[in-house]
């Protein structure tokens, strides 16, 4: 069987830059346990099927390890290859997911996306965490990841993960997310998943679901700019929107090809 290959780099404007993910679309799904060896042969991320059904999309996203409850860059990805590669005709596209019904907007160049808002609560980080990370956060809540929080953007640059420590722990499906004020963003981040074959995700669309919720509150502001501050490094336009949050961003192609699972 011979199936398209969409590889994208979402939320940033340069090639290189952001989170690569692949897209792949389907005419019926496939075994799950297909699906994730593809993924695993991707080696990205993420990996984002879908199923174009007229009215609505039915889209499903995988990890080389797991498939994810929610992926925004897998989500930003798929809206842009549909729209800039695939001649999507609508401004607006409905993705149906495990997340719910997801929309994205596209007005020019941008991508907008309305997922589920996820205010995290106060917590107590597990101890194979905490002993994980070289920096101690000043303040630790969850929702489905670990958000902790930090003095300065200097000290979220600065941290740095031992795996032996990290990895003690399964968070299926989440991660931890490091943030705090930025110096020339409202606020910056980095993300983190332990047992996993990426380490440190390069942009996480969908751990924005608690940090704009937990930013608008502590800024007093309901939209916002985002930096992720991985090696590649992505930007993210955010708004609070109550019970919702909108995570926009740009994509670029990289590569655009043919792969066969016989």
């Amino acid at each position: 069987m011979k199936l398209e290959l969409y590889q994208i780099d979402a939320f940033t404007e340069e090639i290189f830059h952001g989170n690569p993910a692949c897209v792949v679309p389907l005419q019926n799904w496939l075994p799950d346990e297909v699906l994730l060896k593809i993924a695993r042969e991707n080696a990205v991320a993420e990996t984002a099927f879908f199923i174009d059904n007229g009215n609505t999309i039915h889209l499903r996203w995988f990890t080389p390890e797991i498939e994810m409850d929610l992926c925004g860059h897998a989500t930003l990805a798929t809206a842009h290859c549909l729209a800039s590669i695939l001649n999507y005709q609508n401004d607006r596209i409905v993705f149906q997911t495990k997340s719910g019904e997801l929309t994205v907007d596209m007005r020019d160049g941008f991508y907008y996306m309305d997922f589920p808002s996820r205010m995290p609560e106060a917590s107590t980080l597990p101890e194979s965490i905490a002993q994980s990370l070289n920096i101690q956060p000043k303040e630790v809540f969850q929702s489905r990841d670990y958000v902790l929080v930090y003095e300065s953007e200097e000290e979220i640059k600065n941290i740095k993960i031992e795996r032996s420590l990290f990895d003690l722990i399964n968070l299926d499906p989440g991660g931890v997310v490091v943030t705090a004020a930025g110096k020339d963003s409202d606020f910056v981040s980095r993300y983190f998943t332990p047992q996993s074959s990426i380490l440190e995700d390069p942009v996480t669309g969908s751990a924005h679901c608690s940090l704009i919720p937990f930013w608008a509150s502590r800024l007093g502001k309901d939209k916002l700019f985002a930096r992720q501050l991985s090696e590649r490094g992505g930007q993210l336009y955010c708004e609070n929107k109550s019970e919702r949050v909108i995570v926009a961003g740009t994509a670029r192609t990289y590569s655009v090809g043919h792969f066969w699972i016989e």
